[in-house]
């Protein structure tokens, strides 16, 4: 499997995380309506998934340039690891105290392009606003001066975007399922651009297909209120990407860079924030009868997984596919998958 980095470039506002299980959803209904965007049927395709999966994508991560040292850096999520792990506490309790407070909100990792991990130890980690000031510390003074007096002083602002059923044969909102209702929306600052990595084995799709696939999902819209002009997106740049080379050379854990559900009895140690994912169908199937997917709890990105085996290093991707998620569509399947980096960790 090559693993390629893709560069994404938001239009517009989104109502949907931006996470790899559902980029991947989105991504087969390209490929149901448009069979040119892969090499084999897609019936193939997904009955192969289990054994050998065609695409893994990673969530989309923020991407900038350091005009300073003339190379990106990303902002991946902070590891779900012990916080004495990720730090060099102090020994004095009540500074102890405030130091874990002062970084639990920390919720980005930063990584430069070429940096070789060490430790997490070494690594930079930041909030919010800390991201959005580095990553638009050069820009013009007339878009720094909007940004002030921006509502939202985080990386992505997010906001609740109210909507209204309206009762066509009393006119009115409220009752009987016409109630206002709130959607939540993540709106990127201008000229931010993201990192999404996608692992895809070459004699079952290409990378060139896998650009068009998602070139129409920017045209058209990404997750929810896609119809209303959200989730619109451009492409940036593309390259072949070393994940590995991100990492250590000799690890003992996963780093992971999208929710996926681990395979059993596969390792000693795992951390994780788990959350449920109440799947539902997208497309023709969004309008079913029964629209919604069985739940899935999986483990988000951001995860630890150390193997029991350095078998597990052998390909790029840990996890496994999920079926039997549909009563709608029985051979409907899920991205259990998720690329990772190696790293090492001492718990």
């Amino acid at each position: 499997m090559k693993v390629y980095e893709i560069t994404i470039k938001p239009s517009t506002g989104f109502g949907t995380p931006l996470k790899g299980d559902t980029i991947f959803g989105h991504f087969c209904w390209q490929i149901a309506y448009d069979s040119k965007l892969a090499s084999m049927p897609f019936d193939e395709l997904i009955s192969n998934y289990q054994r050998k999966p065609f695409a893994v994508f990673s969530s989309m991560y923020p991407k900038f340039m350091d005009k300073d040292e003339n190379r990106y850096f990303y902002a991946f999520r902070t590891p779900n690891l012990p916080m004495d792990e990720l730090l060099n506490l102090l020994d004095d309790g009540k500074e102890r105290i405030e130091q874990r407070k002062d970084n639990k909100a920390k919720k980005w990792m930063l990584m430069k392009e070429g940096q070789m991990f060490s430790s997490f130890k070494g690594m930079q980690f930041m909030n919010g606003k800390e991201l959005l000031c580095l990553a638009n510390k050069d820009l013009s003074n007339e878009m720094k001066k909007q940004m002030r007096t921006a509502v939202s002083k985080d990386f992505a602002a997010t906001f609740s975007q109210y909507h209204n059923k309206t009762n066509r044969l009393t006119n009115k909102t409220g009752g009987e399922g016409f109630d206002p209702f709130a959607v939540e929306q993540s709106v990127f600052y201008p000229e931010t651009e993201l990192a999404l990595f996608v692992g895809i084995e070459e004699d079952m799709i290409d990378i060139e297909q896998v650009k068009k696939g998602l070139e129409q999902i920017g045209l058209t819209g990404f997750g929810k209120d896609a119809s209303t002009g959200l989730g619109r997106f451009e492409l940036g740049e593309d390259s072949e990407a070393d994940i590995f080379g991100m990492g250590i050379a000799s690890p003992n854990a996963c780093y992971t860079l999208s929710p996926c559900v681990p395979e059993k009895d596969t390792f000693d140690a795992m951390f994780f924030n788990p959350f449920t994912r109440f799947g539902r169908h997208g497309d023709v199937l969004a309008k079913s009868a029964n629209p919604f997917k069985n739940p899935v709890i999986m483990a988000d990105e951001g995860a630890i997984f150390k193997p029991k085996n350095i078998d597990v290093f052998d390909k790029p991707y840990i996890g496994t596919a999920l079926s039997n998620i549909s009563k709608a569509e029985p051979r409907a399947v899920m991205q259990g998958y998720s690329l990772y980096i190696p790293v090492r960790v001492e718990v």
